[in-house]
């Protein structure tokens, strides 16, 4: 037995106990507890994201107030938040792939503490803008890297749990947001937005020391050739040897190095190594069902915000302004319930994910939203051609806003993030999903800049009715998805190679 093979071995019968493997090395069915540690550390940088979206809800009226800015220059300033996501979504896709997974996680970390430092500074409209930007740039990296690294490390049977955790952590994050805007409040006006705004700085800090003991994706180790450190990753992450070695042998299969070869270190081409080429051979030459995963991805990514949710989690505040809810310390109470009613139902819905399956929860969570935004339109319409001071319109609109949330985190939301990580070839996923993250950015951007502005052209209202049609179209593209749950990550192309993607796979 050689020295590599003998520490393999000690490194199983050290992780057997903990992981539920029997003195024959069968598998009990339990969750890996090393790849469940790794992506709920590297889900951390997912909360810090959630935590600044869901914190400039209320750092937007403060910073209107304390500036003296208008509307225009609040549209600017939550747009400029996504749309400098862009540049970092493309930078994150290629750090990715030319520096490794654990790498793009440090960094991310670091542009989140400086940009957190420089707002909170913000003498001025024009700091604050900037320091929002490089907020912006952190937020492209983390919306990359966090699904990319659980789907990479996550085993299939419990991927769709693992790659949800990510998911689970944003909106963490975005209900300590929304309660940090209601403790701040309380404070003085130049000081409570501005502590809102720089405490991402220490769960960064605090990440950026855990990620040192993180493993790196074994997917990228394979890519740079470095077969013999994929394996030992493989083997920690893994419950068996068997199942290590199966999935090292996929990985193999699907970066084009021969299934027995048994070097640890393999010569791999240059191209294969740094990801060069991908979004050429993506967009140019893609084969057919290398297409459909495309189509299938960038789609759930653009529907999931032009379905409106962005909106409401951004401009709560404001709309709960327009049923007669004037107080700023009960407007910033009843944002913090959209957080309460996110983190519930994403914690519910990283138990379906595996069971009922993606197209399921799609589906059910798209149905749902069609009904719930016909509701509030309905009632901002009466609204807004009432003349009489109603007190119900503020109780049926936020119990409203709440099962919308609801509907959208137990299905939607997750399932996206899960479905397009892992749903893209190996050779292709790091800088294709910065596509669609750039895509989901982008629709963002125009949701947001644009709702004040719609709103008050075709009432809040009309706003609402749009919002619903666009979900019915959503309805209709999440019933013509395949099914993904329990397939590897390289039997994808497999799956949208059939010549009928109504057919769900079991």
């Amino acid at each position: 037995m050689t020295a590599t093979s003998a520490e393999e071995k000690n490194t199983l019968e050290q992780l057997s106990m903990e992981n539920g493997i029997d003195e024959n090395g069968n598998s009990d069915g339990r969750l890996n507890n090393y790849a469940f540690a790794s992506v709920l550390a590297a889900s951390m940088i997912s909360a810090v994201f959630g935590y600044v979206i869901a914190v400039m809800s209320g750092v937007l009226v403060f910073v209107k107030e304390d500036l003296h800015i208008n509307d225009l220059q609040v549209q600017l300033l939550a747009g400029m938040l996504h749309i400098c996501a862009l540049p970092g979504c493309m930078a994150a896709g290629r750090t990715s792939d030319y520096k490794g997974r654990r790498v793009t996680i440090i960094l991310s970390c670091i542009i989140f503490s400086l940009g957190s430092i420089l707002m909170a500074y913000g003498p001025s409209y024009l700091i604050v803008m900037i320091g929002n930007c490089i907020l912006g740039v952190a937020v492209g990296f983390a919306l990359i890297i966090a699904p990319l690294y659980s789907a990479e490390i996550s085993p299939p049977s419990y991927r769709g749990f693992l790659t949800s955790l990510p998911e689970l952590s944003i909106n963490i994050g975005l209900l300590f947001g929304y309660v940090s805007n209601f403790i701040f409040e309380k404070l003085s006006l130049k000081l409570g937005w501005r502590i809102m705004v720089v405490l991402p700085v220490l769960p960064s800090l605090c990440l950026i020391i855990l990620t040192l003991k993180l493993v790196e994706s074994p997917r990228w180790l394979v890519m740079q050739g470095r077969v013999g450190q994929a394996r030992k990753v493989l083997l920690l992450i893994s419950n068996t040897r068997e199942e290590a070695e199966q999935r090292l042998k996929e990985i193999k299969g699907d970066v084009g190095i021969n299934e027995k070869c048994i070097q640890d270190i393999v010569e791999v081409p240059k191209k294969t190594r740094s990801g060069a080429g991908a979004l050429k051979e993506l967009f140019c030459k893609p084969s057919l069902p290398v297409r459909r995963i495309l189509i299938a991805a960038i789609g759930v990514h653009a529907f999931l915000q032009i379905g409106g949710i962005g909106a409401i989690l951004l401009y709560g505040p404001r709309i709960f302004e327009r049923t007669g809810i004037t107080n700023k310390s009960k407007l910033m109470l009843t944002t913090v319930g959209i957080g309460a009613t996110k983190v519930i139902f994403s914690f519910i819905s990283i138990f379906f994910l595996d069971k009922v399956g993606r197209r399921v929860l799609f589906v059910v969570s798209a149905g749902g939203m069609v009904v719930t935004f016909l509701g509030l339109g309905i009632c901002m319409t009466i609204m807004e051609y009432s003349s009489e001071n109603a007190v119900w319109p503020i109780s049926f609109t936020i119990v409203v806003i709440y099962i919308l949330v609801a509907f959208m985190t137990i299905g939607i939301g997750p399932a996206t993030w899960v479905y397009s990580a892992e749903i893209l070839p190996l050779r292709f996923r790091a800088q294709g999903l910065a596509v669609c993250v750039t895509v989901n950015r982008i629709t963002n951007v125009i949701v947001l800049t644009g709702f004040i502005s719609v709103y008050k052209k075709i009432t809040m209202g009309g706003t609402f009715f749009l919002f619903a049609a666009i979900n019915v179209l959503a309805f209709w593209f999440y019933c013509t998805l395949p099914e993904t749950k329990g397939r590897s990550l390289e039997d994808m192309e497999t799956v949208f190679g059939k010549k009928s993607q109504l057919e769900i796979q079991t």
